[in-house]
C-alpha cells in the first residue's frame, strides 16, 4: 500500500502539487498541514506561474477529514486544531498570489468539496460528484462551508448541506458553478488541464495576481471566521449525538 504523500513537481512554470492518502485520499492533520506548506511556497515561487491541484489514485479526489482521526478527538482543543488543517488549506490557496487549477477525477466529499471549491479554476471528469456529509455524523460544514457557498452560493451550499447523504452529480456541479468543465474520462480531463494551464503560462503573471485578489475580494476576514467555524466543529464533535454515530460507523 502507497504511504500518504503531497509531492510537488515544477515543469515550464506549472508546479504539480499531488496529495494521496489510501483511504480514498482522506486527510489527516499531518497531509493538511504540508499541502498549506507546499501551496505556499508555490504561491512565494519565483520559478512558478500557475498551480495545478490534484490527488492521486484514478478514483475519489478527496473523501474530506481523516474518519481515524475524527473518532479521537477527545477535548475542544484538538478538535479545534483538527478542522483547522482545512481552514489552513483554504486560507493558503485563498492567499496564493497563482492561479489554482483543480483537477478533480472522482468523488469528493465534505472537505474535499471546500478545496475544490477553494481553487480558481476547476474541472472534472464526469464521475466527479460531490457530497457534504458532515450533517450525517452531526457536525456541519462550518469551516468549508464559506469556500463552498462562494461557489455554489448559498442556495446551492444549503441544498448539499441539508441533503447529507446525497451525492449530486458533476453536471449539477458544473451548471452551480463549481466545475468550469466535466470530461468524460481522466485522460481527458488532464490533457484539458495541462492545456489550460500552459496558456495561462502566456499571460502577464502581475495581471493575474491583481485578477486573484480581485476575485477573492470580500474574504479578508477568512483567517477569524474559519477559526471560529473550526471551534464550532470541534466542539459539536464531542456531543453525544456524534461520539454515538461515529461509533456506530466504526
Amino acid at each position: 500500500m502507497t504511504a500518504p504523500y503531497v509531492k510537488e513537481e515544477i515543469i515550464n512554470g506549472i508546479s504539480t502539487i499531488e496529495f494521496f492518502h489510501p483511504a480514498h485520499n482522506s486527510l489527516p492533520g499531518d497531509i493538511l498541514a504540508k499541502l498549506a506548506k507546499t501551496i505556499t511556497e508555490a504561491g512565494n515561487s519565483e520559478e512558478v506561474k500557475v498551480i495545478i491541484l490534484k490527488s492521486g489514485g484514478d478514483r475519489t479526489f478527496c473523501a474530506g477529514a481523516s474518519f481515524k482521526e475524527l473518532i479521537n478527538i477527545n477535548d475542544a482543543g484538538t478538535g479545534k486544531v483538527f478542522f483547522s488543517g482545512f481552514a489552513n488549506v483554504i486560507n493558503a490557496m485563498r492567499k496564493c498570489p497563482k492561479f489554482i487549477i483543480g483537477r478533480v477525477q472522482g468523488k469528493t466529499v465534505g472537505g474535499g468539496v471546500g478545496v475544490a471549491s477553494a481553487t480558481d479554476y476547476c474541472m472534472a471528469t464526469k464521475f466527479a460528484s460531490i457530497k457534504l456529509s458532515e450533517l450525517n455524523i452531526g457536525i456541519g460544514p462550518f469551516v468549508v462551508g464559506p469556500a463552498v457557498e462562494r461557489k455554489l452560493g448559498l442556495s446551492g451550499m444549503s441544498q448539499i448541506a441539508i441533503d447529507a447523504n446525497s451525492f449530486y452529480d458533476a453536471e449539477w456541479a458544473r451548471q452551480k458553478g463549481l466545475y468550469a468543465s466535466v470530461h468524460e474520462s481522466t485522460e481527458a480531463l488532464d490533457e484539458a488541464v495541462q492545456a489550460f494551464a500552459e496558456n495561462l503560462c502566456n499571460y502577464n503573471p502581475e495581471a493575474m495576481k491583481e485578477m486573484k485578489k480581485i476575485m477573492w475580494a470580500g474574504t479578508e476576514n477568512w483567517d477569524e471566521l474559519l477559526a471560529e467555524r473550526a471551534v464550532i466543529s470541534g466542539r459539536l464533535v464531542l456531543s453525544e449525538f456524534t461520539k454515538e454515530t461515529l461509533k456506530r460507523f466504526k
